[in-house]
C-alpha cells in the first residue's frame, strides 16, 4: 500500500500530474501492474542523455534476445520531469515494473510503497563487490543497485599553486582547514582572481547537499542524527555544524568565493577566472584535455573529521506493484554483468561500481590518469542519510545553506532547518513502519 505523502516531495501541479498519469496509462504495458503478461515496462530518466540511454537500450536488447519468456520495453523521461512522473504514477497505481531512482531517494520511495525489495543473487557480479555508495538499502533490505558513481574533487593548475607557494596535497596528506584558508588568502591577495575558489554556488536542488554537506560532515556535523534518524536538532545545528556554517559564509565575506557562481563554473575555471574548483569527476576528462599535465586532481579538505565527498547516483529498482516480479528480477540479474558496468562508465565518464570493471578502463585502472577518483569514491564517499525524510532534509539544507551565504546567522539558519526537519519527522511518526 502507498503511504500518504506528507511533505516528502513537492506537490505536483494538477495539470502536470494529469498529463503524466495520462502518459503512464498509454505507455507500453498498459496495466497498473507495470507488466502485460510477460512484457515488462521499464522507465528511465535518461531521455535527452543519449550516451547513457544507449547502454540501457543495449541491455534491454541483449536481455530480450537471450531468452523467449520475458520482453522488456522502454519508456524514457527527461530527468527534470522524472521524479514527478514517478510520484504521479504511484498515486494513480500506474508504476512500471522496472525503474531507476536517484540513490538518495531510495529510502523515501521504499517507505512510500513505490519499491519492492529485490533479490539479485545469481547475477554475474555479487552486490558485495560494489562500491557501498552504489547499493540502495532500507531497513536492511536491498532495494536497488547502480552501475556507477561519481566523485567530487578539487581541480587546480599545478603551476598556479606552485607560483603562490601552495602545497599540492595528496590522499596521504590532504589540505587541513587552516592550510586551505591560507592558500585562498594568498590567491586572493595576488589580485589575479576575482574569486580564487569556485564551488558551483549557482547550482540548485540536490547539488547543495551533495556538494556541501560532506564538508559539514568533515567538520563533525551532519544533516540528521543517524542513530535512529529521529532528530536533526543537536546535529544539524550542533557546534560542529555551526562551525561549518561560519566557515562557509566566510568564503563569501572574505571574497574567496562568489555568493552565486556563473552559469558554467567549469568553463570559468578553464578560462582562468578561478584558481581552484570544487567539481565532479564528470569534468575530469575535459579538464585534462585542456590543461594536460598541469592539471592537479586534489582530494577534499580534511576539516577535522577526515575528507568527505557525497556518494550515490542513479540506481535500478523494481516497483512494489509489478505483477511479474520474477521477470523484473531476471532482467536485473541479467544486467549485472561486468561488461555493462564497463559500458556505463565509458559512455558517461563515470566511475564504475566495481574494481573489476575499473581495471578494464584505461583511465580508471591502477596507474590510470583518473585512478585517484576511484580511490576518492572508495575512501571518502558518504551516503546521504538513508531515511524516508531525506527529500525534505535536502530541501531544508539547501535553503539554510543559501541563507547562510546571503548573510544569515549560521546558528539561526541551521537551527530553523533542524526544527523544520524535526516537525516533519513528528508529522510522519518518524517514518516508522
Amino acid at each position: 500500500m502507498f503511504r500518504t505523502r506528507r511533505l516528502a516531495f513537492a506537490s505536483v501541479a494538477a495539470a502536470a500530474a494529469t498529463a503524466l498519469v495520462a502518459g503512464c496509462a498509454s505507455g507500453t504495458g498498459g496495466s497498473s501492474s507495470g507488466a502485460s503478461g510477460d512484457t515488462l515496462t521499464l522507465w528511465t530518466h535518461n531521455a535527452g542523455n543519449s550516451a547513457e540511454l544507449d547502454v540501457v537500450k543495449k541491455i534491454i536488447k541483449d536481455f530480450n534476445g537471450s531468452q523467449g519468456k520475458y520482453k522488456v520495453e522502454l519508456q524514457s523521461f527527461p530527468q527534470t520531469d522524472y521524479n514527478n512522473s514517478v510520484v504521479a504514477a504511484a498515486s494513480a497505481r500506474k508504476l512500471p515494473c522496472l525503474l531507476d531512482v536517484d540513490g538518495p531517494n531510495v529510502a523515501n520511495w521504499a517507505w512510500g510503497g513505490y519499491l519492492a525489495p529485490i533479490d539479485v543473487t545469481g547475477g554475474q557480479v555479487p552486490v558485495e563487490d560494489q562500491l557501498a555508495s552504489t547499493v540502495g538499502t532500507y531497513q536492511d533490505k536491498l532495494y536497488s543497485f547502480g552501475f556507477y558513481d561519481v566523485a567530487l574533487a578539487f581541480f587546480a593548475r599545478k603551476s598556479v599553486l606552485n607560483e603562490h607557494g601552495i602545497r599540492i596535497p595528496t590522499m596521504d596528506k590532504p589540505w587541513t582547514k587552516d592550510e586551505f584558508d591560507a592558500g585562498l588568502a594568498k590567491l586572493k591577495k595576488s589580485g589575479k582572481f576575482a574569486y580564487p575558489l569556485e564551488m558551483g554556488t549557482g547550482g540548485s536542488g540536490e547539488w547543495w547537499p551533495y556538494a556541501y554537506s560532506p564538508q559539514l560532515q568533515s567538520f563533525g556535523g551532519d544533516l540528521i542524527d543517524r542513530n535512529g534518524y529521529k532528530t536533526a536538532s543537536g546535529t544539524l545545528d550542533g557546534e560542529e555544524s555551526v562551525q561549518w556554517g561560519n566557515w562557509f559564509q566566510s568564503l563569501v565575506t572574505k571574497g574567496y568565493m562568489a555568493k552565486k557562481s556563473g552559469a558554467d563554473p567549469n568553463k570559468d575555471f578553464l578560462a582562468g577566472k578561478s584558481a581552484i574548483q570544487w567539481d565532479g569527476s564528470w569534468n575530469a576528462t575535459k579538464n585534462a584535455e585542456k590543461l594536460g599535465d598541469d592539471l592537479a586532481i586534489i582530494p577534499p579538505v580534511d576539516f577535522g573529521k577526515g575528507p568527505r565527498i557525497g556518494g550515490a547516483s542513479w540506481q535500478w529498482a523494481m516497483s512494489s506493484t509489478c505483477s511479474n516480479k520474477e521477470g523484473a528480477q531476471e532482467w536485473l540479474k541479467f544486467s549485472r554483468q561486468t561488461k555493462y558496468f564497463v559500458d556505463y562508465a565509458k559512455a558517461t565518464s563515470t566511475i564504475p561500481a566495481t574494481n573489476e570493471a575499473a581495471t578494464q578502463i584505461k583511465d580508471y585502472q591502477p596507474g590510470g590518469e583518473f585512478a585517484v577518483l576511484v580511490q576518492f569514491a572508495q575512501k571518502y564517499a558518504t551516503v546521504r542519510p538513508a531515511t524516508p525524510a531525506y527529500p525534505y532534509i535536502s530541501t531544508e539544507f539547501q535553503k539554510a545553506a543559501q541563507d547562510i551565504l546571503a548573510g544569515a546567522d549560521p546558528k539561526n539558519a541551521l537551527g530553523q532547518a533542524a526544527k523544520n526537519i524535526d516537525n516533519n519527522l513528528k508529522t510522519n511518526n518518524n517514518y516508522a513502519g
